[in-house]
């Protein structure tokens, strides 16, 4: 980068900027600081990755500059990047994300797989009417081929519209005590062209408002919930310690296990008869639940992530 006898002359195209970027996130320890350069130094300057890179000759205006500056300061401190973007990616869709709600991860991705996949098991075969003495086929009727789900806790709604877009046939409630991660929810909802006849939002407690919204229960239980306790709160990273909201992160009454529990306590209310529940497990949390679910005698399953770490619960009523 060109000099002068004071010192570094200040970056003036996007190639330069992103260089500096790059060099102040490695001094600050930052992971994965050429990514995080790249997202920041294009989301400044209204260019996405690729577009970054075929621009790096490009001359930032002053206003750029500022900006990229800003968000560049920002992250070496802490502060996410997904909340400086302002959404994150999902399953290959992008979620409006902010400081009320939790930033969703790769490893719930997990739970979306599975959710698919017993939905499909779910699914009635597609049978059409026989033809008789010159009567059309009848149209088939909805209501028997429906697959009722809820997500507990929806936060940015990544889970409940990522399912809900995946598998046609869901119908779909999306429950949480915030009622500013509702309003990102249905932003994303809306964003993302869900059919609202499809998707539906509640505010409240999860557990009553689920078994007074569908008192035979459902057939896909879907929970990504706070599982961290809350004296390990020093062990997290500091953007999510700092940022992130307490809610979404920490277990009830210092309990990991409290949501794992409480829903396997009340599968019998919760879920129909071929009902399934998937609640995502903190990494040190399956040993302890499956000693539970064998002293509740309820027939469980642990999946594992691509890290080999168990992170979803499943069962049945």
């Amino acid at each position: 980068m060109a000099t002068s006898s004071s010192g570094p002359l200040t970056p003036r195209t996007a190639g330069e900027v992103l260089a500096r970027s790059r060099e102040f996130f490695e001094a600050k320890g930052v992971d994965s600081p050429r990514l995080e350069a790249e997202l920041l130094v294009g989301h400044a300057i209204g260019l996405d990755r690729l577009g970054l890179y075929m621009a790096m000759d490009r001359p930032l205006e002053k206003d750029e500059l500022t900006t990229a500056r800003e968000l560049v300061s920002r992250r070496a401190k802490g502060e996410p990047t997904a909340y400086l973007l302002g959404y994150r990616e999902f399953y290959g869709r992008r979620f409006q994300v902010g400081p009320g709600v939790l930033i969703p991860r790769p490893d719930t991705e997990l739970l979306v797989d599975r959710a698919r996949a017993i939905a499909k098991e779910l699914e009635p075969p597609k049978v059409k009417t026989p033809f008789v003495a010159g009567i059309s086929d009848q149209p088939e009727q909805a209501d028997e081929r429906r697959i009722t789900a809820c997500d507990l806790g929806t936060g940015s709604g990544c889970i409940a519209i990522t399912v809900t877009l995946e598998v046609p046939l869901v119908r779909m409630l999306a429950i949480d005590i915030s009622k500013d991660a509702l309003e990102v929810a249905r932003t994303n909802a809306e964003e993302l062209k869900v059919p609202k006849a499809r998707l539906g939002f509640k505010e409240g407690d999860g557990l009553e408002v689920l078994a007074a919204a569908a008192p035979h229960g459902v057939d896909l239980l879907l929970s990504n919930p706070p599982y961290v306790d809350p004296k390990d709160h020093v062990h997290l990273e500091t953007a999510v310690r700092r940022y992130e909201p307490d809610t979404a992160l920490f277990a009830p009454q210092g309990d990991p296990d409290f949501w794992a529990r409480s829903l396997m306590e009340r599968r019998g209310q919760l879920l129909t008869l071929r009902g399934r529940a998937l609640v995502e497990l903190g990494f040190d949390q399956a040993p302890r639940l499956l000693q539970l679910a064998a002293r509740m005698a309820v027939e469980v399953h642990i999946h594992t992530d691509l890290s080999g770490i168990p992170r979803l619960l499943e069962f049945g009523r």
